[in-house]
């Protein structure tokens, strides 16, 4: 059965309210025609971890650590992955995960970054109230829990660890998917010292605040994410007044969460190569 727009829009509903899992079956439901059949369009929708992996976590060219180190309102935690062989020092980028957590995908996000040849860090921002749990459904509860304040400083500590490294040479950038896309432009705005921003179909910051961004930003938006992309015109103004150095794609019949590809539904493949080449060549630049 083919997989319309619509409960396209109706999984975004569940994974950015949520709805409750029974609420959002139960309309998966009517919109496919019965239980049976929202069941065989589920998977497409929810994905596999396994199956999207694009590098091992045995890629002889990566190391990977746990990381931790000093946040003001506790020890942070992340999954630190770096080029086992480079030449001189490396500029580090901090990955900011959507809003379920430091999953197995975003994981092989920081992978990916490594063997391009960056110190990676997804961070987990979690990890106070307890870490990233298996339940992607317990992870969207946790993360409605998080203090915006504190949650912003417990991430900009992660760019702090990152320039303590003594290979990186102290360029940090921070990209980030959804949720952590948002959180991009949050830590543009209040870490002067963030080098390049990248998020991917985040929410934007209040105009007001965006002349204190010094960092290099990066914007990737899904042509068909209405609820995120509603916000653009008023940041992108913003970015013009204040004379910030900025790059706006907007990709058009994409999905919101179209880098995901964990997500058959949602995924481009295309549209993901194509951003991620802009993204990378943008920290090979400016790092």
């Amino acid at each position: 059965m083919k997989i319309t727009q619509e409960m396209i829009r109706l999984f975004d509903e569940y994974t950015h309210k949520p709805l409750r899992r029974d609420e959002f079956l139960n309309q998966l439901a009517r919109l496919a025609g019965g239980t049976a059949a929202a069941m065989t369009i589920l998977p497409a929708l929810e994905g596999s971890y396994a199956a999207s992996a694009q590098v091992t976590e045995d890629d002889p060219s990566i190391q990977i650590s746990t990381a931790e180190f000093p946040s003001p309102n506790g020890t942070m935690k992340g999954y630190l992955v770096q080029p086992t062989k480079s030449k001189g020092l490396l500029g580090a980028v901090l990955v900011i995960h959507e809003n379920r957590g430091l999953t197995p995908h975003i994981q092989d996000v920081t992978r990916r970054i490594a063997k391009e040849g960056f110190i990676a860090l997804g961070i987990d921002a979690l990890t106070l109230l307890g870490g990233t749990p298996t339940n992607e459904d317990e992870g969207r509860t946790l993360i409605g829990k998080l203090d915006p304040k504190q949650n912003v400083e417990n991430l900009q500590s992660g760019l702090a660890f990152l320039r303590t490294l003594k290979n990186s040479n102290k360029k940090t950038g921070a990209i980030g998917f959804c949720w952590g896309g948002g959180l991009v432009n949050d830590l543009a705005i209040v870490d002067p010292e963030l080098t390049v921003g990248i998020p991917y179909y985040g929410r934007q910051p209040v105009a007001e605040s965006v002349s204190k961004i010094k960092a290099h930003m990066m914007l990737h938006y899904a042509g068909l994410d209405e609820r995120i992309n509603a916000g653009i015109p008023a940041y992108e103004a913003a970015l013009k007044a204040q004379h910030i150095d900025y790059e706006l794609y907007v990709y058009e019949g994409a999905q919101h969460a179209f880098n995901n590809d964990s997500s058959p539904a949602r995924y481009q493949e295309a549209t993901a190569k194509l951003a991620w080449k802009r993204s990378m060549d943008f920290c090979r630049k400016y790092l």
